[in-house]
């Protein structure tokens, strides 16, 4: 029984080590999943209009004088 009880915990112990792992392994899987679907959907899409591909700036903000810098 003693035997029986070192194996259970050893097993346990090492289901508590490799569990994060095999979880972020999925969740990564899953993450790629669904980048190849987006990909596809986005490719097999209408194509782009003209007013769709202009280039979009953001206007820069003025610098600000930090306290530090007077």
């Amino acid at each position: 029984m003693n035997a029986f009880q070192n194996v259970l915990g050893t097993a346990a112990l090492i289901a508590l080590v490799l569990l994060p792992a095999l979880a972020g392994l999925a969740r990564e899987r899953r993450i790629d999943r669904e980048l190849r679907a987006a990909e596809r959907a986005r490719s097999d899409g209408p194509p782009e209009t003209a007013d769709a591909a202009q280039l979009v700036t953001a206007a820069r903000r003025p610098y600000l004088r930090s306290w530090a810098r007077i």
